[in-house]
């Protein structure tokens, strides 16, 4: 049955996407067979000419890459670098848990690993923006989708620490101060990032001319960043006891070896407790629309998405610091069983 989705396809905007798409490395080769039978043989030069230079300037890239592998191998003990000043360090509270925040902070900032999760939303924001002539009102689903990814990494954020959390434990840090730490550092990205893309989708749909429009897509960021809470506190438990193997920083785009049933099942916790965990907002929202209560959902979901958030964060930082404190050893074994892995 024709569901009637193919007529709100614009045509034309896809053609457009389509013919720049044809003129990057990743759609001219698919676009050589049609200039070629068509018989446009000048636009099957210039594609061929760009394949060619991307193949040129991958080739040399990954060349340099093997070089400066080569060359800076073991420059590590050779070489003092002078740092300037304490980086991250000065900007977080003086304890323990403001230490573990600007560790991860500065492992977050250099880990390619981890990196692509906080480019995603900006792609989803690029993808819902070429439709909004079709489908205007699903761009503010950007603002749940974000919050729902951001804390991805989290939920196995240990085994990104990889070795390094035996330092931890041999300073006798609690549970409770680490999971601290580490929600200190997300709760900020989670904020900042929602409501810079609360921001952007105003302008880009044009919902900042209308108080309406303002009030839904505030909600649509409030159930974001509750999304996006529930999620950070889930993460803080699954990341003690649902572990799974990464890549190593060192080839960070390699497939991560072992434990295959796990590295599949157990994202999964994550990504469909988080939103689980955001049933009594779904539940309000679902009684209000029945009451015809409209005029007044929007006002009384904000708060009940953020308040549902922040509980489940601070429950599941405080179980989550327990959980550490009761596994603390198992977890290094398990770490140190991940690295063996890497090698």
């Amino acid at each position: 049955m024709n569901s009637g989705a193919a007529s709100q396809i614009d045509l034309e905007t896809a053609n457009r996407a389509a013919d720049i798409m044809a003129w990057t490395p990743f759609g001219a080769a698919f676009q050589l067979p049609y200039d070629a039978f068509a018989g446009n043989w000048l636009a099957v030069i210039a594609r061929l000419a760009i394949l060619a230079v991307t193949w040129v300037v991958c080739f040399s890239i990954c060349t340099w890459c093997l070089r400066h592998e080569r060359l800076t191998l073991g420059a590590g003990h050779q070489a003092t670098v002078n740092a300037k000043g304490i980086g991250a360090f000065a900007h977080m509270p003086d304890s323990p848990s403001g230490a573990i925040s600007a560790r991860l902070f500065t492992y977050l900032v250099r880990d390619p690993r981890q990196a692509m999760l906080f480019v995603m939303p900006v792609f989803l924001l690029i993808i819902f923006a070429l439709q909004m002539r079709t489908m205007p009102g699903l761009i503010w689903l950007v603002p749940i989708w974000s919050g729902w990814m951001m804390a991805i990494a989290e939920s196995n954020g240990l085994a990104y620490d990889g070795r390094g959390f035996a330092m931890q434990v041999i300073a006798g840090v609690p549970g409770t101060t680490d999971r601290l730490g580490r929600v200190r550092v997300y709760v900020g990205i989670i904020v900042a990032y929602v409501l810079a893309l609360f921001v952007a989708i105003a302008f880009i749909s044009g919902d900042w001319r209308s108080s309406e429009g303002l009030l839904i897509g505030a909600t649509f960021t409030a159930v974001g960043l509750g999304v996006g809470l529930s999620g950070l506190g889930l993460a803080e438990i699954t990341s003690c006891a649902f572990m799974y193997p990464v890549a190593s920083l060192d080839k960070p785009f390699s497939a991560p070896q072992g434990r295959m049933v796990a590295q599949g099942f157990f994202p999964l916790i994550y990504m469909l407790g988080s939103l689980l965990l955001m049933f009594p907002t779904g539940i309000a929202a679902i009684i209000l629309v029945v009451m015809s209560e409209l005029a007044y959902s929007y006002w009384l979901i904000i708060p009940i998405a953020i308040v549902n958030g922040a509980g489940i964060l601070a429950a599941g930082t405080w179980l989550g610091g327990k959980l550490m404190d009761a596994r603390m050893l198992s977890i290094v074994r398990t770490l140190d069983s991940f690295a063996s892995l890497q090698k």
